[in-house]
C-alpha cells in the first residue's frame, strides 16, 4: 500500500470520526466532559470557516493536519466503547446516504466570535495603549 493510499484512508477515517462526534454529543451515555470537548471539536470540524485561514503559509494547514485530528482522537478516547461503536455505525450510514459531512452554522459563528474577540483583545492591549486611546 502506498503512502498516498494510507493518507487517503486516514483522511476518510478522520472525516468519519468528525461525523461520529456529531452523533456522540447528542447521546445521553457520553460523559459531560467528552460532550463539552466534543461540542467544541464538532463545531470547529464542521464549520465552513477555519480558525487559522488556509491562505496563511504553513499555519493555515497546521490546524487541519495536527490540531483537528488530535482533538478528534482525544475526544474519541473519552467516549465509552459501545456508544462509540453505535455512533460510528450511524456516521457510516450518514456518509453513505448523504455523501458528505454535515455543516455547522453554530461552528462558523463560534469561529467568527473568536476572531472578533481576538481583534478586540489586540486593540485593547496593543494598539489602544500605543495610540493613547
Amino acid at each position: 500500500m502506498s503512502v498516498a493510499d494510507r493518507l487517503r484512508r486516514w483522511a476518510k477515517k478522520i472525516k468519519r470520526d468528525g461525523v461520529t462526534l456529531w452523533f456522540a454529543v447528542q447521546d445521553p451515555f457520553v460523559p459531560w466532559y467528552a460532550k463539552a470537548l466534543g461540542i467544541f471539536v464538532v463545531a470547529y470540524a464542521l464549520s465552513p470557516i477555519d480558525l487559522i485561514p488556509d491562505f496563511i503559509p504553513v499555519l493555515g494547514y497546521l490546524d487541519d493536519v495536527i490540531l483537528l485530528p488530535g482533538l478528534i482522537w482525544l475526544t474519541i478516547r473519552m467516549i465509552p466503547a459501545p456508544v462509540l461503536a453505535d455512533c460510528r455505525d450511524r456516521a457510516d450510514q450518514w456518509m453513505k446516504t448523504q455523501g458528505n459531512k454535515p455543516s455547522s452554522r453554530a461552528g462558523a459563528a463560534f469561529i467568527v466570535a473568536i476572531w472578533i474577540g481576538a481583534t478586540f483583545a489586540l486593540w485593547h492591549w496593543v494598539i489602544g495603549p500605543w495610540l493613547g486611546a
